[in-house]
């Protein structure tokens, strides 16, 4: 006769079995799971832990199963995309079964537009999308990582960079529809996205990770090219790509020169709301006299709004834009070489 407490895999919620699976765990690795959860997902799973009774091992091991096969298609996934998960699965758990955890991990992932590009080489991707339209080029760079969007970008016919730098900027929210499509088109065995709602990608800081990646003379090309089509574009993007706190970037006889540009006042403002590293570069690159006078000044200042510090801020970058631009610092990019000038 079979005991009244048994219940096979297939009656448990999702939360039964999470609960048993950190009952089997034990205390020490469920305690720093717990730690990676929300609140109201600990209060969850501890109401379903107490409500446990007893667990047979038929339970257990089913649990433990389930969760073994999650994770090698997981794995699978992350890999070689989901086509590439199932026919592994089929081979070895056999076709139903294969279809059932393909299901049941997709239900609750959130797929990424363009999943399968991002495993794409970067020169291989190039030639693949290229002969696009610029807006299809867009959409794709736009959900790509910056460090693989500003290697395409970078390596675009120079009349289509700015074209498409312009699209991911004033790009706004996609329908999945028309994801779907673009997708169907550029690679037929990818299966259809699971996330329904809008997606948003693009937009200005979008371009500005990829400019603050791509070499110098690109983003200048761009740049400029951008200034003549879109004046107040390129306003927003230059101002966006050199931030205040990234002036502890710059070497000791950069700053020293952008100092000598700059307003006292200004940057006592400027230096009102940011860390004490970014302070403690421009008190460096200071006489001990200057230095303490700048500190009198802020503290004589009193509170200020955080819109005069931001537009100070902003003052100073300008500054250090035109001093790049002129060829007297240099802004150290990622991917680039010190150079001396």
């Amino acid at each position: 006769m079979a005991k009244q407490g048994a219940t096979h895999k297939e009656d448990l919620t999702g939360r039964q079995k999470a609960a048993i699976f950190l009952v089997t765990l034990g205390s020490e690795i469920s305690a720093e799971i717990f730690k990676h959860l929300r609140e109201d997902e600990i209060e969850t799973l501890t109401f379903e832990i107490a409500r446990l009774e007893n667990i047979d091992s038929e339970q257990r091991d089913m649990v433990l199963q389930e969760f073994q096969e999650l994770m090698m298609a997981q794995d699978f996934i992350s890999s070689g995309g989901i086509d590439y998960a199932r026919e592994l699965l089929e081979k070895s758990l056999g076709n139903q079964k294969a279809v059932d955890i393909i299901s049941r991990l997709t239900s609750s992932l959130k797929t990424r537009p363009f999943d399968f590009i991002r495993r794409t080489d970067p020169a291989h991707l190039l030639n693949f999308i290229q002969q696009e339209h610029p807006q299809t080029i867009a959409l794709i760079l736009a959900y790509l990582e910056p460090q693989k969007a500003s290697v395409i970008l970078g390596q675009l016919p120079q009349e289509k960079q700015s074209d498409v730098a312009k699209r991911i900027a004033t790009m706004d929210r996609t329908s999945p529809e028309v994801l779907r499509e673009v997708e169907r088109v550029l690679e037929k065995k990818l299966s259809s996205l699971s996330q329904e709602d809008y997606t948003a990608a693009g937009g200005v800081g979008a371009i500005v990770d990829i400019l603050n990646l791509v070499d110098r003379s690109t983003e200048k090309i761009i740049i400029e090219s951008l200034e003549e089509d879109d004046p107040e574009l390129a306003e927003e993007i230059k101002k966006r790509m050199f931030v205040f706190e990234d002036i502890v970037m710059l070497d000791d006889r950069a700053i020293q020169k952008v100092m000598r540009e700059v307003d006292t006042n200004e940057l006592a403002k400027a230096l009102k709301a940011v860390d004490p590293d970014v302070q403690d570069k421009i008190y460096r690159n200071m006489s001990k006299r200057a230095a303490a006078l700048l500190k009198e000044d802020m503290e004589f200042m009193g509170p200020t709004r955080r819109k005069d510090v931001e537009e100070a801020q902003q003052k100073i970058v300008s500054i250090i834009r035109k001093l790049e631009e002129q060829g007297e610092v240099v802004i150290a990019r990622s991917g680039e070489e010190d150079v001396l000038v």
